[in-house]
C-alpha cells in the first residue's frame, strides 16, 4: 500500500512538472520574434518603395507579389496585360513581361 501511495505522488508531481513545462514552452514560442521566411525579400525590402511606372493611360494595378529579390506588379488596361519587375532596393524597373491573350 505504501508503494502505491509513493507511485501516485510521483506521478502527480510528473503531471504538474510536465504541464508547467508545456505552458512555459508555449509562452516562449509566442513571445519569440517571428522566424524569417524562406524568401529573402523580407530582409532586403525597405519599409517603402517609391517607383514611377511609365505606363499608358487606363492602366491599373491588378496585383503585387514578392518574387525572390523583386516585386512583381501585375498591370491591366492600357494594352495587353503585363508584369513589371521592380527592384525594391532602388525602386528601378528591372524588367517587363507581357502576357499575350
Amino acid at each position: 500500500m505504501r508503494a502505491l501511495k509513493i507511485a501516485v505522488v510521483v506521478m502527480g508531481v510528473l503531471i504538474v512538472v510536465g504541464t508547467v513545462g508545456l505552458v512555459v514552452g508555449i509562452a516562449r514560442r509566442s513571445a519569440a520574434p517571428p522566424v524569417a521566411s524562406a524568401l529573402p525579400v523580407a530582409a532586403v525590402m525597405p519599409a517603402s518603395v517609391a517607383s514611377v511606372l511609365d505606363e499608358p493611360a487606363g492602366t491599373h494595378i491588378a496585383g503585387i507579389a514578392a518574387v525572390r529579390d523583386r516585386l512583381a506588379v501585375q498591370l491591366q488596361g492600357g494594352g495587353v496585360d503585363r508584369v513589371v519587375l521592380i527592384d525594391p532596393a532602388t525602386g528601378a524597373v528591372a524588367g517587363h513581361i507581357s502576357l499575350a491573350r
